[in-house]
């Protein structure tokens, strides 16, 4: 895609908001790492310290979820923001001039569309392209329910075209997702922005959890639940920050040659139960294969369990719970 001639600047006076704040307003200021097209006006503003969202990172049909063609789910500390655009400035300008803007600050474009050409949407084989910007913008608009935009619905906004993009950053501070929507309408034009810091998903709420801790626990109650051990979202790859949470466990094993432990892995709800189930089984897999690699542990000692979402200890209506309920079990056999 070329990159149109003009790069307007960014809009000085950047900030970054520390606190969430719980109720949607104007207020506040721009995301340093996007900033906002000139003379266009922030019309609404929310930030989540911690939640997930689904952003849109490919062609969709309409449906929703995991597994769904053109959606991925991300976990972090979520910017929303909400722009009026100013007249005389097609979206197709403006949005070319947010992905200079992110390219030269070393994000990387994964999806770009316009609902106009059909690019946002799969197209079975001999079907004609869909080219509706009420489609699009009906499934930007829910799960979970976007804040109203001048006190309408945001898929109320797309009249005649829409037009997406979707850029990635990682870093050593996590990876950052940018997504921006732009709206077009007789009435006028808007960009809805949505930034996820991932690097929040690593909060360090729940304490380190040692060797003696764990012996206590599995001999007293028969299992614990440890919260040390990590994977990236919708994978089954024990990431490096869980060597240390390993390591303990190896030392339980090897203190007490006779146990025997049952490792079960827990999802939150979202998703499906097939998939939840699956995904948990073989990230207790994972966490088995590990032991025995790096830590020297027969696996005859180690049964791998997928207990998906089917036994929350939290309720699942809240980030918060959800963190609680995915988890990885060590139950004594």
């Amino acid at each position: 895609m070329s990159i149109h001639p003009i790069l307007f600047r960014l809009a000085a006076g950047l900030c970054v908001c520390v606190a969430a704040t719980t109720a949607f307003a104007a207020g506040g200021g721009d995301h340093p790492l996007v900033g906002r097209y000139e003379s266009s006006e922030l019309v609404g503003r929310h930030v989540s310290a911690f939640d997930e969202v689904e952003l849109m990172n490919g062609p969709i049909t309409g449906d929703r979820g995991i597994g769904a063609p053109g959606w991925m789910r991300v976990e972090g500390r979520i910017t929303l923001l909400y722009y009026r655009l100013p007249e005389g400035r097609s979206s197709l300008e403006v949005l070319r001039n947010y992905q200079a803007s992110l390219e030269a600050k070393g994000f990387a474009i994964a999806f770009t569309c316009a609902t106009s050409n059909g690019s946002c949407y799969e197209t079975p084989a001999g079907r004609t392209p869909r080219t509706d910007p009420y489609s699009f913008a009906l499934a930007l608009d829910a799960n979970p329910e976007l804040p109203k935009l001048s006190g309408d619905f945001v898929r109320n906004h797309f009249g005649t075209n829409a037009r997406h993009l979707l850029a990635r950053r990682a870093g050593g501070d996590g990876t950052v997702y940018v997504s921006i929507s732009l709206a077009e309408h007789a009435m006028g034009n808007h960009a809805i922005i949505r930034v996820v810091e991932t690097k929040e998903m690593d909060s360090g709420k729940i304490g380190f959890v040692g060797a003696d801790e764990m012996s206590q626990r599995i001999a007293a109650d028969g299992r614990i639940s440890l919260y040390g051990i990590h994977f990236d979202f919708d994978k089954d790859v024990v990431r490096e920050d869980s060597r240390e949470t390993l390591a303990e466990i190896a030392k339980v094993l090897r203190n007490q040659p006779d146990l025997r432990l049952a490792v079960v892995g827990h999802t939150d709800n979202q998703g499906g139960v097939a998939y939840n189930r699956d995904l948990s089984q073989r990230r207790a897999a994972s966490v088995v294969r590990a032991l025995a690699n790096d830590h020297g542990i027969d696996t005859t000692r180690l049964k791998p369990r997928g207990a998906g979402a089917d036994q929350p200890v939290a309720a699942n209506d809240s980030e918060e719970g959800r963190a609680k309920n995915r988890r990885v079990e060590l139950v004594r056999l």
